[in-house]
């Protein structure tokens, strides 16, 4: 009786693994450097690359950048224009542009201050009448770009001074209110989940939001279709009106909550103050993440790894004491660097030279 045991149990066939599953096996086993450096991309591994030259050479330069309280730090002070970079990624990949972002914070920034002293210092409040003022104006930009068929660079540079100008009179030019005092606010501002920053948070979870939105939904797919071949696009029946216009709505909703952080962070509305240059930052940043500035090409993980890249950047310059002007010198320079390296990639011709 064992013996029979023993030879069904031997002649039972074993379940072949799903197919699925063996797939991914079989795509492990097959696994070679260069399929890991396409699934980083060249782009990403330059940027990686960058990244620890630039940390190598601060942290021989001052022992004290890589400390926990300088990376925290870093983290920290990036999360402003990273959370603008993020939402021009989807911008600039639409095939369109929007300079106006770090405006949109400032008037964000007023406006969440005031509501919040309004409402008899209620945080919430002062949060939900920025992100809906961050709505119209992105509303705005948009309208102005699809109905008055302006150029978005064109359009949004008008809005740009449109926009520091409304902050300036909203605010009479000043501060405005004083939020920390607020548990809401001092948590925004100071608080930490899992060791993590707050403002660390809440780009991250938007940054991861906003992956999902453009790699796994038909949105996603329908922008990258925009920005890559409009023609096409409106062919295949995607109203690309609709699409700017939505775009535009998010990038203000984005730029407000920066701006709210802007206010957690300083402890009043600003109109001007810490959000003036932003929108150069989030440029430079989305096109060195490997933004094509026609639009169609990008990813936020790039664009999360350049933000990275100017943070330390920017923080290792004042770690050894350069003049902060030269921050502006080095975005500038890494903001026509990223540009060169695109067209040079594209193999298009030189403007006024022969091919």
């Amino acid at each position: 009786m064992t013996d029979q045991r023993i030879e069904s149990i031997t002649d039972t066939p074993v379940s072949a693994p799903p197919p699925g599953f063996a797939r991914y096996l079989g795509g492990l086993s097959t696994l070679t450097p260069g399929k890991v450096i396409r699934g980083i991309g060249t782009g990403n591994l330059s940027l990686i690359g960058a990244l620890v030259v630039v940390v190598a050479i601060f942290a021989w330069l001052n022992d004290g950048y890589l400390d926990p309280r300088n990376i925290a730090g870093i983290g920290d002070a990036v999360t402003v224009f990273g959370l603008l970079a993020v939402v021009q990624t989807v911008v600039i990949i639409c095939g369109a542009l929007d300079i106006s972002v770090g405006s949109q914070a400032g008037v964000a920034s007023v406006i969440s201050a005031m509501a919040f002293t309004s409402a008899g210092s209620n945080a919430f409040v002062g949060m939900l009448a920025a992100v809906g003022v961050g709505l119209v104006l992105g509303l705005a930009n948009g309208l102005i770009i699809v109905y008055g068929r302006v150029n978005p660079v064109i359009a949004t540079l008008a809005t740009l001074a449109a926009y520091k100008g409304l902050a300036q009179l909203i605010s009479g030019g000043k501060a405005q209110g004083f939020v920390l005092d607020n548990d809401v606010f001092i948590f925004l501002a100071r608080g930490k989940i899992l060791g993590l920053p707050v403002p660390v948070i809440v780009l991250a979870v938007v940054a991861l939001g906003v992956h999902v939105l453009l790699k796994y939904t038909d949105i996603g797919r329908n922008i990258y279709a925009i920005g890559g071949n409009d023609t096409a696009a409106r062919l295949s029946g995607i109203n690309i009106n609709k699409y700017l216009i939505a775009v535009y709505m998010l990038a203000g909703a984005v730029a407000a909550i920066a701006g709210i952080i802007l206010t957690a962070r300083t402890g009043s509305g600003q109109p001007v103050s810490g959000s003036e240059g932003l929108e150069l930052k989030a440029i430079t940043a989305a096109a060195l993440g490997g933004c094509a500035l026609k639009g169609g090409k990008g990813t936020v993980g790039g664009t999360l790894l350049a933000v990275i890249l100017l943070g330390a950047l920017d923080n290792g310059l004042n770690v050894v004491g350069v003049n902060t002007f030269w921050q502006n010198v080095a975005q500038g320079s890494l903001l026509v660097a990223a540009v060169v390296i695109q067209q040079r990639r594209s193999g298009e011709r030189a403007v006024g030279l022969p091919t």
